[in-house]
């Protein structure tokens, strides 16, 4: 089975618990993960017969950048139902999204969110 993977998708968002958060924004970044049946699939040399990684990357920015949550948890949940529904030909999807300015203590580079799933109807 194939994978489409676009990595470290920097995006600036206004999500976060803190009003500081919501309020100045932040630097997020993404990684997605695309199952799809490469091998069966492309065929003709067509980009239509596979995923558009190019609408992928537009459709992360566009929502990512129009929505805010509290919770990065909620953002990677709603964006991954957001990206099934448009992609329902996929076998699952893989979002990760990291978080480098978490007001909490201690030494550490980034908090990490995964989320996977697939589309309901095939």
């Amino acid at each position: 089975m194939g994978m489409i993977r676009i990595n470290n998708l920097r995006v600036h968002t206004f999500n976060g618990v803190l009003p500081e958060e919501r309020r100045n924004g932040q630097q997020l970044a993404l990684d997605i993960a695309i199952k799809y049946p490469i091998e069966t699939k492309v065929r003709h040399d067509d980009v239509h017969e596979t995923i558009n990684y190019a609408e992928v990357r537009a459709i992360t920015d566009e929502f990512v950048t129009t929505h805010s949550y509290k919770l990065i948890e909620s953002l990677a949940n709603h964006l991954l139902t957001a990206l099934l529904d448009h992609f329902p030909t996929v076998e699952t999807i893989n979002v990760k999204i990291r978080k480098y300015s978490v007001p909490m203590p201690g030494i550490f580079d980034d908090v990490e969110i995964e989320v996977e799933g697939a589309p309901h109807a095939k």
